[in-house]
């Protein structure tokens, strides 16, 4: 049986990650993969750490998407892949690779996973999980300094500079391709069991 790919997008913090722990507690790790969309942010080594922190990384081109498609292609096929991995401390790719079997449920999970139209053309499912906007800043405000190092300065400056602004330009406008439009300002359980109820559905087909 070909494997599932399962397209999750939506804004900054809005809760992908939580919907994507869901959906594996429901499934297992023995069926399921997870592709993050942030370890295809290029590599940068080639330039300084001063001038990393000034990418928009909120816009498609900070993604390599070419590689990205030929790796979901290879999965889709059967074959296994070295990823890449992403590393927020340095702004750049880790020099390690993850090497990934192939599973029949393939996730891939970013807040612009929806943005290209050729992933979305490979995609089963396609989601996007909404969240306010103030309630986004507050989590990623939370995330970034306690998990990523970040100054309350800096994630500041970015969230107005490039991922507000980014948010409504790239964003929240793919949220029209989406199968499903899960909700999750207070709870997303609902719609996280219509999602999990339709990848196995799929599955046993």
């Amino acid at each position: 049986m070909k494997p599932v790919l399962i397209t999750i997008a939506g804004g900054s913090a809005s809760g992908k990650t939580t919907v994507v722990e869901q959906i594996f507690k429901a499934l297992g790790n023995e069926d399921l993969i997870i592709i993050k969309h942030d370890d295809y942010y290029r590599c940068q080594d080639d330039i300084s750490l001063e001038d990393r922190r000034l990418t928009n990384y909120d816009h498609p081109s900070s993604l390599e998407n070419d590689l990205l498609l030929s790796d979901l292609k290879k999965l889709l096929n059967g074959e296994a892949i070295d990823k890449p991995l992403y590393d927020f401390v340095t702004y750049t790719r880790k020099k390690e690779t993850e090497h990934i079997e192939p599973k029949k449920v393939i996730i891939l999970e970013g807040i612009l996973a929806l943005e290209d139209e050729r992933i979305r053309d490979i995609s089963d499912i396609k989601v996007f999980v909404d969240c306010d906007d103030d309630l986004r800043f507050i989590r990623r405000l939370q995330r970034d300094i306690n998990e990523r190092g970040r100054t309350m300065d800096n994630v500041i400056n970015q969230y107005l500079k490039t991922v507000k602004p980014m948010h409504h330009l790239f964003v929240n406008p793919s949220k029209r391709y989406a199968d499903i439009i899960i909700p999750n300002d207070y709870h997303h359980d609902v719609g996280c069991k219509m999602l999990i109820r339709n990848i196995k559905s799929i599955i046993k087909e």
